[in-house]
C-alpha cells in the first residue's frame, strides 16, 4: 500500500536536509494510514506497540511542500506480532528502507499481548516476501561508554503515557553527541574541519517503557567498531533507580567530506575514538 507522507520545516538539521529521527515520524504517520487504510485503526490507540525498529537511509531527505511517499507492506506476521516493512521515496527516489516490528499491547494492563484475531487475520492475507536488512551487532556497555543525562520532556509522550518510539532516536542522538574531546566533535551530522557525518543505518530494541518523571534517565554510548570510513556505535538507555535497561541502539556513521562522499577516518579521529571502544581496543 502506497500512502503519502508530509514534511515539516521544523524536520531539518543545521546541514539543511531531515534529520535521522525525523525518518521514524514519518514511518510512524505512514503506519497509521497503513491501518486506517486496512480499517484497522483501533490497534493505534489500544494494542499496539513497536518492540524494534530498523532504518537503512539511502539519500538525504530535503524540504519540500510535495509529501513524501511510502510504500508499506507485510513482512512477516505470528499470533503475538507482526513486521511490517517500508520504503521512503521522495520524487520518486528511494530515501530509505525500514523493518519494524510491532506486538499487541494491552493498554491498561500496560503489558503485551497476542495480537487481536481480525488484525492477524488480516496481516496474514498480506504477506509478501521482502529481504531482511543486516544486523547491526549491538556491544554491551563497559567502563568505556560515555554516559549522559537524559531528562524526558512532557511532549515525548505518546497516547500511551510513555516515550514515542521516534524519540528513542533522539535520546541515542543526544548520547552520541556527548563526545566532546576535540577530535569527536561533529560526530552526529555537524560540520568540521570541512568534513560532517552522515547516519547509513540505526536500529533500536524497545525494551522497557520510559515515562515521565523529573529524575532523568541515562544514555551510555560506545564504540563497537571502527571501520575505514566508519564507526558502528552501541547505545542504552537505563532507568539508574531500579537498574533497569529500557532501551539498546546501534548506529552506522560514516565519515565524509564537505560535499557527502565517504572518506578514510583521520588518525586524530581514531585515536579520539579508540578511548570509547567497547571492550579491547581495536588495534590501529
Amino acid at each position: 500500500m502506497r500512502v503519502e507522507v508530509p514534511l515539516r520545516w521544523g524536520d531539518l538539521d543545521a546541514q539543511g536536509h531531515v534529520n535521522n529521527a525525523r525518518y521514524l515520524d514519518y514511518l510512524q504517520d505512514a503506519r497509521a494510514d497503513f491501518l486506517y487504510g486496512l480499517g484497522l485503526d483501533d490497534l493505534l490507540g489500544k494494542g499496539f506497540v513497536v518492540d524494534i525498529n530498523q532504518i537503512e537511509y539511502r539519500a538525504p531527505v530535503f524540504f519540500s511542500e510535495v509529501p513524501l511517499d511510502a510504500d508499506i507492506t507485510v513482512a512477516s506476521v505470528d499470533p503475538d506480532s507482526v513486521v511490517l516493512a517500508a520504503s521512503l521515496y521522495q520524487n520518486e527516489h528511494e530515501v530509505a528502507v525500514a523493518r519494524t516490528k510491532l506486538s499487541g499491547y494491552a493498554v491498561e494492563l500496560r503489558r503485551r499481548r497476542p495480537l487481536p484475531d481480525r488484525a492477524r487475520e488480516v496481516f496474514a492475507s498480506m504477506v509478501t516476501v521482502v529481504e531482511p536488512l543486516r544486523q547491526i551487532e549491538w556491544v554491551p556497555m563497559d567502563d568505556h561508554a560515555k554516559v549522559s543525562s537524559m531528562r524526558v520532556r512532557w511532549s515525548d509522550l505518546d497516547a500511551y503515557d510513555h516515550v514515542n518510539n521516534a524519540i528513542i532516536f533522539d535520546y541515542v542522538q543526544e548520547g552520541r553527541i556527548t563526545f566532546t574531546a576535540a577530535p569527536l566533535r561533529g560526530t552526529d551530522e555537524t560540520s568540521e574541519f570541512d568534513n560532517l557525518w552522515f547516519l547509513a543505518r540505526q536500529d533500536a530494541w524497545y525494551l522497557n517503557p520510559i515515562v515521565f518523571r523529573k529524575k532523568p534517565y541515562i544514555v551510555r554510548t560506545g564504540v563497537a567498531h571502527i571501520g575505514r570510513t566508519s564507526v558502528t556505535f552501541s547505545s542504552q538507555v537505563d532507568d539508574p533507580t531500579t537498574g533497569t535497561i529500557c532501551a539498546r541502539a546501534a548506529a552506522v556513521a560514516v565519515f565524509a567530506d564537505g560535499q557527502g562522499i565517504p572518506t578514510p577516518l583521520t588518525p586524530e579521529l581514531r585515536e579520539g575514538l579508540s578511548q570509547y571502544h567497547l571492550g579491547e581496543p581495536e588495534p590501529q
